[in-house]
């Protein structure tokens, strides 16, 4: 008996050290390489960046030369629309998969592709 009492501690702390890797694993964000058949589309705010009509703030891709609002997901899944580089300020560029229908260009998928960052200078 006093064996079982001596392991089971040593269990209880290794089972929840294996929890708490197997949580670990699951909230660190994924990096899946985007699926062939995407498209690179220019992707803003609608009425900030790329000129289509109405109030407030609406995601919209440029698609063969014209913009359109998207459906399937929205400006703020990806970000803050307003930060310095948000949709109302910048136009960046998303592989996307989807098509036009009725006038709005309906996703189902949507990446935004990291901008590029400027080589930081050595310190002295």
């Amino acid at each position: 008996m006093s064996f079982n009492i001596k392991i089971l501690p040593l269990l209880f702390v290794l089972g929840s050290g294996a929890a708490a890797g197997t949580a670990q694993a699951q909230t660190a964000p994924a990096v899946a390489a985007a699926p062939a058949d995407t498209l690179l589309l220019a992707t803003a705010c609608g009425q900030c960046r790329l000129g289509l009509p109405g109030k407030g703030c609406d995601l919209a891709v440029r698609f063969q030369g014209r913009a359109y609002f998207v459906t399937g997901t929205g400006i703020d899944s990806h970000g803050d629309a307003h930060a310095r580089d948000g949709f109302c300020n910048a136009v960046r560029q998303a592989r996307v998969r989807g098509a036009v229908v009725n006038n709005q260009f309906k996703v189902s998928y949507f990446q935004l592709v990291p901008e590029a960052r400027p080589p930081q200078k050595p310190k002295p």
